[in-house]
């Protein structure tokens, strides 16, 4: 579990192919690593990843071809990420409960200064925009943000100097894809009603 508090941005070093897997070597940015073995988890733009390599002060994790094929970005050298260790039972739970196990990839709309924060706008999957409400909670790229309004098939959000400042939303702009992961409040209580 994570909590979509972004401790670093990192960057995808390097990426080898082997069969339906991928093997991506992140270079962590400002994220300590000295607490980090192999077999924790790292969520890397939202999804959850395995360490399983520590060199030269990165890590490399093994992506599955089922990670790719409900992902976008991380396969991609050079890309900068987002970055976040697993949560701990005794930490603080700032953002909100993330499982970072991403439900889809979505697209940037709109991406633009709004006197001293940004607008973002994203169009979602029709399949998971239903779980998206106006003050619930989303994960785009790994970063927990609060849904201001869902506006047909989009959702906007706004985006505070520190965010910009301290994820990879830097570098949006319209047109790019992103990992969405709804809220896992949400995902319950949509699967409880549906079997009522």
């Amino acid at each position: 579990m994570f909590t979509g508090i972004v401790e670093a941005v990192g960057r995808i070093k390097s990426v080898d192919a082997g069969g339906d897997a991928l093997r991506i070597h992140i270079d962590p940015g400002g994220m300590d690593l000295s607490d980090v073995a192999i077999g924790d988890s790292i969520a890397v733009n939202g999804a959850c990843l395995t360490v399983t390599a520590l060199e030269n002060n990165s890590f490399a994790v093994d992506i599955s071809g089922e990670t790719l094929n409900c992902t976008c970005g991380l396969n991609l050298s050079d890309n900068p990420v987002n970055l976040e260790k697993a949560l701990r039972l005794s930490d603080r739970l700032d953002g909100h409960l993330v499982s970072g196990h991403v439900d889809g990839v979505a697209e940037v709309t709109q991406f633009r200064q709004a006197g001293d924060r940004c607008l973002l706008a994203i169009h979602a999957p029709e399949a998971l925009l239903q779980y998206i409400a106006p003050k619930g909670s989303v994960t785009v790229d790994g970063v927990s943000l609060t849904v201001n309004q869902v506006i047909d098939h989009s959702f906007e959000v706004n985006l505070i100097p520190h965010t910009l400042h301290n994820t990879n939303f830097k570098y949006l702009e319209q047109g790019k894809k992103v990992n969405l992961e709804i809220d896992i409040v949400a995902r319950y209580v949509a699967r409880l009603l549906n079997r009522a």
